[in-house]
């Protein structure tokens, strides 16, 4: 192989996989300085490490546990609740403790479930960060944890699930609630019409992870 040849392959090798061209720049997050809230964490962290709460290995796995999970077992609560009345009313009332039955850990944050109806519809944000209830539906999304939604959620909720594609009624009450570090939400979105002759597992397959945040309907 010539030097000429050589040195051409180096100069093509970002376009060899990306037949469009180069990919925009997207900045890494090592290119910012942490911001006080990382800077905390960080140290709290630290600092309960050296105090033996709980060792490196933990923390590791508990956030390799947090990083696997979907929105999948927040469906199946949720397909489970419009089957079982009895089980919808332990929903409502205890989240947490009605994963539990399912064999679900939704961990040790309260979780409260809100349900909407035909004259209500819930809406979830979280005005100082990104609270949610991830160990029940995954990570959240970026634009959950935007600047812009976290604040027009609250302002103008309506106009914020029409960008969503979602229309509610006038005479419908929209009611957003605001998670925290120590109570977390979850819609119960209604059940869809025609539903009424599908098994748990379809019901589960109909549920989004959208809809248990309240910015859509099924």
């Amino acid at each position: 192989m010539s030097d000429s040849h050589s040195h051409d392959h180096d100069h093509d090798h970002d376009h060899l996989h990306n037949p469009h061209g180069p990919h925009p720049y997207q900045p890494d997050l090592e290119d910012a300085p942490f911001t006080h809230c990382q800077l905390m964490a960080e140290a709290v962290g630290e600092l309960l490490i050296e105090k033996d709460v709980f060792s490196a290995d933990d923390l590791r796995a508990m956030i390799e546990l947090i990083d696997s999970k979907s929105p999948a077992e927040g469906a199946r609560l949720i397909a489970r609740a419009w089957l079982d009345a009895d089980f919808k009313a332990r929903v409502l009332e205890n989240v947490n403790d009605a994963a539990t039955e399912l064999g679900i850990d939704a961990g040790t944050i309260p979780i409260r479930a809100v349900e909407n109806t035909d004259t209500v519809h819930n809406v979830i944000v979280c005005t100082l960060c990104s609270c949610y209830p991830r160990l029940l539906i995954g990570l959240p999304p970026d634009w959950y944890k935007s600047r812009s939604y976290r604040s027009r959620a609250v302002r103008e909720p309506r106009t914020v699930l029409k960008e969503f594609g979602t229309h509610i009624d006038d005479n419908i009450e929209v009611r957003v609630h605001d998670s925290t570090a120590d109570l977390r939400y979850l819609v119960i979105p209604e059940r869809p019409q025609g539903s009424e002759t599908m098994s748990e597992d379809e019901l589960t397959s109909l549920v989004t992870r959208d809809s248990m945040i309240g910015v859509t309907t099924l």
